[in-house]
C-alpha cells in the first residue's frame, strides 16, 4: 500500500531529536510563550524575510487575528467586505465571518485553482476593504495583479499561506509596491503541512509593526502586560513544545520542498494520459506542492481504480464552501468553475517520504488507467 500521507514515516528521522527537545522543555519549567516560541518566531520571521512573526494556536486563528487586528487599528470595520476565492478551504471564509466581516466569493482560474484577478474588480463595491489571497495547494497566487488592484482601490491584502510554507516570489507573480509593503500572512503548522508540528499550531508573519503589536496582545487575552487588558482578546498561543519541534524541522523545509518539486516534475513529465488533467506549474519556485492535484470527470472511478492497486488518494475538497450547510445563506449562489473543480479534483501522493519506486508505481498506474 502506498499511503497518501505517512506522517509517522515523515517524522521518524526527527524522533531522537524530538525526545531531546521535549526533555529540554520539561526541564525548563516554562511551558507557555517561552524561549522555544521566541526562538521559532525569530527564525521563521527571518526565513520569511519578514520583520515580525507571532506564534498562535492554529492557522484559522492566525487569519482571524489578522482581521481583528486590522479592526482594532481602525483599518477595517465590522461589516466590511473581503474578497476571497470561492474554491478555498472553508477556513478562509470562516475567518472572515469570525471577525464580523463579509466574504465576497470570486471564481478561480481553472488552470491554477487560485483566485482569478481579472474577476476581482467587478466584485469591488464601496464596502470592499480587503482581499484575502489564498495560495491553494502550495502555489503562489498572482500577487502582482492582486496588489495592483488593491493599490488602485486602497484595499488591504491578506495572504492565506496555510499550504505554502517556503513559497518563493518571482517577477511574473509579484511586483514591488510601496503601498503593499505592510503585508500580513497567515500560516498553519497542522501536522500534514509542509512545515508540520505534532499537533496544532499557526503563525502570523508581517512587516507591519503596529499590526504585530496588536496581535501579540490579542492572542494573549488582549493583554500587553500581565493583568492589564487593552483589547477583547483570545487565548491562542503557539505551544512551547510544538515550537520546539518546529525549530527542529524548519532547517529541513527547503530540502523537503525541493523533494516535493522533484516528484512533481516527474509527475508532470511522465504522466501521459488524456483522461487525466495535470496541474499547471511554470517550474519556478512559486510552488511548494503541498498537494499534487489532478482532475478527471470520472473521479470516483479513478479513485477506486487506484485504491485497488494499493494507492491511496484524497479529495481536496469534495464540497465547495458555498454549498456547505454551515454557509446556508450562500447555498443558492452559483460558481460553475468552483463547482467543476470540487467535482473533479483528486490528490495523489506527494510528500518527502515517498520513495522513487513508489513514484514510478503511481505514474505507471495513472498511465495505464
Amino acid at each position: 500500500m502506498i499511503r497518501f500521507l505517512d506522517l509517522k514515516k515523515i517524522n521518524k528521522r526527527y524522533e531522537t531529536a524530538f525526545q531531546d527537545q521535549l526533555k529540554s522543555v520539561l526541564e525548563s519549567g516554562w511551558y507557555i510563550l517561552g524561549k522555544e516560541v521566541e526562538t521559532f518566531e525569530k527564525k521563521f520571521a527571518s526565513y520569511c524575510k519578514a520583520e515580525h512573526c507571532l506564534g498562535v494556536g492554529n492557522g484559522l486563528d492566525a487569519l482571524i487575528l489578522i482581521f481583528k487586528g486590522y479592526i482594532e487599528l481602525g483599518k477595517l470595520q465590522k461589516g466590511d467586505e473581503v474578497i476571497v476565492p470561492a474554491n478555498t478551504y472553508i477556513a478562509s471564509i470562516l475567518a472572515i465571518l469570525a471577525a464580523d466581516l463579509v466574504p465576497i466569493l470570486v471564481e478561480p482560474k481553472l488552470e491554477t485553482y487560485n483566485i482569478n484577478p481579472n474577476l476581482i474588480p467587478e466584485k469591488i463595491t464601496s464596502k470592499t476593504k480587503a482581499i484575502l489571497a489564498v495560495h491553494l495547494y502550495g502555489q503562489l497566487a498572482e500577487m502582482g495583479q492582486i496588489n495592483a488592484i488593491a493599490t488602485e482601490h486602497n484595499l488591504i491584502v491578506v495572504e492565506d499561506a496555510a499550504q505554502a510554507h517556503g513559497i518563493e516570489r518571482n517577477s511574473n507573480f509579484e511586483i514591488p509596491n510601496s503601498k503593499t509593503e505592510l503585508w500580513a500572512r497567515a500560516y498553519s503548522f497542522y501536522p500534514s503541512k509542509n512545515l508540520g508540528a505534532l499537533g496544532d499550531g499557526g503563525a502570523v508573519v508581517t512587516n507591519d509593526a503596529q499590526l504585530a503589536k496588536v496581535i501579540q496582545s490579542l492572542r494573549n487575552y488582549g493583554s500587553e502586560s500581565k493583568y492589564q487588558n487593552e483589547f477583547i482578546g483570545v487565548n491562542s498561543r503557539l505551544d512551547e513544545i510544538q515550537a520546539a519541534f518546529l525549530n527542529l524541522k524548519l532547517s529541513n523545509l527547503d530540502v523537503n520542498n525541493e523533494k516535493r518539486r522533484t516528484i512533481a516534475k516527474r509527475y508532470l513529465t511522465e504522466i501521459k494520459n488524456d483522461k487525466i488533467i495535470l496541474p499547471f506549474w511554470d517550474f519556478s519556485k512559486n510552488h511548494v506542492f503541498h498537494l499534487f492535484v489532478i482532475r478527471t470527470p470520472k473521479r470516483a472511478e479513478l479513485q477506486a481504480y487506484l485504491q485497488q492497486l494499493g494507492i491511496e488518494t484524497a479529495i481536496h475538497y469534495p464540497i465547495p464552501p458555498h454549498k456547505q450547510k454551515a454557509l446556508g445563506n450562500m447555498n443558492s449562489l452559483s460558481f460553475p468553475i468552483t463547482e467543476k473543480i470540487h467535482e473533479e479534483v483528486l490528490s495523489i501522493p506527494l510528500n518527502p517520504a515517498l520513495e522513487d519506486e513508489e513514484v514510478s508505481t503511481i505514474i505507471k498506474a495513472l498511465n495505464q488507467y
